[in-house]
């Protein structure tokens, strides 16, 4: 029986060793929301955290860790420029499972499940060329400045984490009917001070974070590289010149296509958007000494442009318009056709740099704080009288994410 019991005792010390270590990184990931030790006996939390690992075990959550492999990394070094907690990376699988396609009935779309108008008061960028909500990047960025915006508001994070989802002005009017900001009181399921879908959402946020960090968990898996994620490859952000194809990129840096499309997700079509000073893509950080040694940009490259039928518009006059051949146009857009619906969406490319400066000069700013219409003048070398006649605006007053037209 000792004999017994001192081959049973490594096992009964190393059980114990790794239920002090998961317990006392649960109270940690508490704390990083500023929630008290307590909470881990929160009923609703422990079974929503018990429940999630029978139901993700081997399905949607491994699955949803492994896409955002590449990534995480990335995110997690956002997150930490803007003092924003590494754990609210499991904010972002609650709303999408890290998939930046995704997209809810109400539009919200992306990594972080922004609203247009939300994402564009970040900086976002949505027109016919790209929606920002999906870029990767861009959109961490902007959902680090928004929590953080709302961890100044409101002074915890926990708090930040329930007005992500319901919004500033919901909750202050559940902390002014319950007169605290206290967790447990404005959890109350009778007195319903948040609505009942933000009650979920912060156990949980915490319950996949709880998830992430339990490498027990991770072991019993196949996934258990995802234990390594923090050392995993990342991804480099490179400038191409507009209208370049991810196509081309592809061949030439030795990168499948659909990967590259898969860190590309804000890109609307399989090239860069014609901006002026091009823009910027990502890849792999693996391959970012083969871009630089094999990318190259041609002398001739194609511009395109996004064309909306309007009445009277065919292809023969599209192609004299764009300088191309209406077979062509019909060979990119697949149509079987000449037959044009009215708005129906034209991709058109362009060869002549001279020629798309003059028809397609629609370019567009979004106000950002300290800018003035002098400024943005100078900047882009468009008079005030422009800027007020092409946006209407009667005296000098901008405000930080307003669009403005700079060219007719």
């Amino acid at each position: 029986m000792k004999y017994f019991l001192l081959l049973l005792l490594p096992i009964i010390l190393s059980a114990n060793l790794t239920y002090t270590s998961n317990h006392d990184k649960e109270v940690a990931i508490l704390e990083s929301f500023d929630i008290e030790a307590s909470f881990l006996y929160d009923p609703v939390l422990n079974q929503l955290k018990n429940s999630k690992k029978t139901i993700y075990k081997d399905q949607r959550f491994f699955r949803a860790m492994n896409e955002a492999y590449l990534f995480i990394p990335a995110i997690k070094s956002i997150l930490a420029k803007y003092n924003v907690p590494a754990e609210f990376l499991f904010l972002a699988m609650a709303e999408s499972h890290f998939s930046t396609r995704a997209y809810s009935a109400k539009k919200a779309s992306g990594l972080w499940q922004f609203m247009p108008y939300t994402g564009k008061m970040y900086g976002l960028k949505i027109d016919s060329y790209v929606d920002e909500r999906r870029d990767l990047i861009k959109s961490t960025e902007a959902a680090a400045k928004f929590l953080s915006h709302l961890h100044n508001r409101f002074g915890k994070w926990y708090l930040a984490a329930i007005a992500y989802n319901c919004g500033g002005g919901r909750l202050s009017k559940g902390i002014s009917r319950a007169k605290t900001d206290e967790l447990s009181v404005l959890l109350d399921r009778k007195k319903r001070y948040i609505p009942r879908e933000s009650r979920i959402y912060i156990r949980k946020i915490i319950a996949l974070a709880m998830m992430g960090n339990d490498e027990q968990f991770l072991l019993k898996s196949e996934y258990e590289h995802l234990l390594n994620r923090g050392n995993a490859y990342s991804i480099s952000t490179v400038r191409l010149p507009r209208g370049e194809s991810l196509k081309r990129v592809s061949k030439l840096v030795g990168i499948p296509i659909e990967e590259l499309k898969k860190l590309n997700r804000h890109l609307k079509y399989d090239f860069v958007p014609p901006y002026i000073k091009g823009y910027d893509i990502y890849i792999p950080y693996i391959k970012l000494s083969e871009f630089k040694q094999n990318y190259f940009e041609e002398k001739i490259k194609n511009i395109y442009k996004v064309h909306f039928v309007k009445s009277g518009d065919n292809l023969s006059s599209l192609g004299k318009k764009y300088g191309v051949s209406y077979k062509i146009i019909m060979d990119f857009n697949q149509l079987k056709h000449t037959r044009l619906k009215l708005k129906q969406k034209l991709i058109i490319p362009i060869d002549n740099k001279a020629k798309i400066k003059k028809i397609d000069s629609q370019f567009f700013y979004m106000v950002k704080r300290g800018d003035t219409l002098e400024s943005i003048s100078k900047a882009f070398k468009v008079s005030i009288r422009v800027l007020r006649k092409n946006n209407s605006i009667n005296g000098s007053f901008i405000r930080a994410g307003d669009r403005l037209k700079l060219h007719e």
